[in-house]
């Protein structure tokens, strides 16, 4: 009780709160300050309201969910309404950032938020949890002193090919870790697009299901990856590649 009393004596503070990156246990992968974080608070911003009950009633079963003040923060949100989300800091209330999978803010609407926060002088304390983006950096044995994550890369078929070359270009004259994500139906042909437009001897990596049952990660040359069967199917999945600096 002294922990989470604690908590509850900061003052008013805009808590960046990291969720799993799956189905799996929450506490297997988060510390316990988040758990104890979530017990503590009762307006969340969230991405996905049904997804953040359900993370919630996970971590916290005994919380009452008639409680909870949640406010969306999506592709639909307005833009407008979305100035108020940190009213309730100004009552004295804190707020729960939450994205739907791994940590706000990155790759994550969540960032616009913070942004506010700080324009408005309000304390912003980041948690502890799961980056799907860091683990596979991790993971990857590639350079993690310099690496630059790209997001998603263009849909039109040359862009891409374009797009991709001048990343490999910079990977090789920055000795740099070239980062990217996809939607999980378009894995398999991004993966292809990798294998078909780097060099050879540029290192490829593939890291999916983090922290998850049937976490895969895998890392080769490019000319090796004719060679590797991997099922991307419906899978999140981080894709890496690094090219090697000439000697």
């Amino acid at each position: 009780m002294e922990a989470l009393s604690h908590i509850k004596l900061i003052k008013p503070t805009l808590y960046l709160i990291p969720t799993t990156l799956g189905d799996n246990a929450p506490m297997e992968v988060l510390p316990l300050t988040v758990k104890k974080t979530i017990e503590s608070l009762t307006h969340f911003i969230v991405e996905n309201e049904k997804e953040a009950r359900r993370f919630i009633k996970r971590i916290t079963p005994k919380k009452n969910q008639r409680n909870l003040v949640l406010y969306p923060l999506n592709k639909f949100s307005d833009p407008m309404e979305t100035l108020t989300y940190l009213d309730a800091i100004g009552q004295g209330e804190s707020i729960g950032l939450l994205s739907d999978a791994g940590c706000p803010a990155v790759a994550d609407p969540g960032a616009l938020i913070v942004r506010m926060a700080h324009q408005k002088n309000i304390s912003v304390r980041p948690l502890v949890g799961p980056s799907s983006i860091l683990l596979a950096l991790m993971a990857s044995g590639m350079n993690g002193q310099s690496f630059a994550f790209n997001g998603y890369l263009p849909i039109d078929k040359k862009e891409r090919t374009r797009f991709i070359q001048k990343l490999e270009k910079r990977s090789g004259e920055f000795d740099q870790t070239q980062m990217f994500i996809e939607t999980p139906y378009r894995n398999a042909q991004l993966l292809d697009d990798f294998k078909r437009i780097l060099s050879p001897n540029t290192r490829l990596a593939v890291a999916c299901d983090l922290t998850l049952v049937k976490e895969t990660i895998i890392e080769n040359a490019v000319k090796n990856w004719s060679n590797i069967q991997v099922d991307l199917q419906k899978r999140p999945a981080i894709f890496l590649f690094h090219r090697e600096l000439a000697i």
